[in-house]
């Protein structure tokens, strides 16, 4: 089996050549056949996030993610095999041949909140695959338990990949201001978060939004998925131009960036009674005046990922809205290295897959 591995933080991946695992218990072993390159991929390679306000950083090693670690949590794979203690009823209608996306954002299976359903809000043992444990950057992959495998029943593996973090992650976010669907929304970002977002969005009956970008290519881009109307971050009249583009207040707000200008932009930009739902991680310190929380009544809230009930209505949703992709840019899994500083460098226009 090969794979990409962090080896070191803020270091080339490294090549590595070992034995294909075979599955135990109630893992299932996958053939990847597309792997995305995510934002959050960057932060475990660069191995911590900026908290702003000069305060030490947030080192993921504190987190307890551990190296050598495969990253990838956009996963799709071919099954290959079902461990020994698989049972016919979890198998469900999943067998060997078929093609499915992994739901990657495990937690410790045993506590109440991940009984509830929301592993990914586990707090007692978070496993998340690619990013706790060994992910998609490789030619295999095990998956511990059949029921994290989304049969994608046609669904084409490299534009489906990114329905794992990147879809579902913004369903989630779209999900908690649906109360503002009857008229525009802002985004920030118009990368393959924002660029899915649109495409939600007009799935779920929303009216429309408003992207806010600093780069002119992925204005284009979100102009081309169909955006109400595009805006300069760092223009400096944004906050007229969002009002002009808006045609009336502003009830809500999904910044899938995260850094403390456009945090400040979404939370100006806000009517009374707005909400501001953060789901990016560029990093930095909370940059608004704290008497204006309560006289604006806004509500700023987090969005982390989404649970695994919220992937399989979003792949549900996908097929009964025939929602088009995001673009995407293939690459080889030995060009890892180079998606990633694509990445980093913005030079990338939805997103990037590996294809082993």
């Amino acid at each position: 089996m090969k794979s990409f591995q962090v080896a070191e933080f803020n270091a080339p991946l490294k090549e590595v050549d070992q034995e294909t695992p075979q599955p135990t218990g109630t893992q299932v072993l996958i053939k990847v056949k597309a792997a995305g390159v995510c934002h959050s991929d960057l932060h475990i390679w660069e191995g911590g996030y900026d908290l702003g306000h000069g305060r030490k950083p947030l080192s993921l090693k504190d987190r307890g993610v551990s190296l050598p670690r495969t990253m990838g949590h956009e996963t799709v794979g071919e099954v290959v095999a079902f461990g020994p203690d698989v049972t016919a009823a979890d198998k469900g209608d999943l067998k060997v041949g078929d093609i499915a996306l992994v739901y990657p954002w495990l937690g410790c299976g045993k506590c109440a909140t991940c009984v509830g359903g929301d592993e990914n809000m586990c707090v007692v043992k978070p496993n998340s695959l690619g990013v706790y444990c060994d992910g998609g950057y490789a030619d295999h992959m095990t998956v511990p338990n059949p029921k994290y495998l989304l049969n994608l029943k046609g669904l084409d593996p490299v534009t489906a990949a990114p329905y794992a973090c990147s879809g579902v992650t913004t369903y989630s976010a779209l999900k908690k201001v649906e109360f503002a669907f009857n008229s525009p929304i802002v985004i920030f970002g118009a990368g393959g978060l924002g660029l899915m977002a649109l495409s939600l969005l007009k799935a779920m009956g929303g009216k429309g939004a408003i992207v806010v970008d600093i780069d002119a290519r992925k204005r284009e881009a979100a102009e081309a998925a169909g955006a109400l109307a595009t805006v300069d971050g760092k223009a400096p009249d944004a906050l007229e131009q969002l009002a002009k583009a808006a045609g009336g207040p502003i009830r809500a707000v999904i910044d899938l960036v995260g850094n403390a200008q456009t945090t400040q932009l979404g939370f100006d930009c806000l009517t009374k009674g707005g909400k501001l739902v953060i789901v990016g991680l560029f990093g930095g310190g909370a940059p608004w005046a704290l008497p204006l929380i309560p006289i604006k009544a806004i509500t700023i809230q987090g969005s982390y990922v989404g649970n695994l009930r919220e992937t399989e209505e979003l792949l549900e949703l996908v097929r009964n809205k025939m929602i088009a992709p995001i673009p995407v840019t293939t690459m080889p899994l030995a060009k890892a290295n180079e998606a990633l500083t694509d990445l980093q460098k913005g030079k990338l226009v939805g997103r990037a897959v590996l294809t082993p």
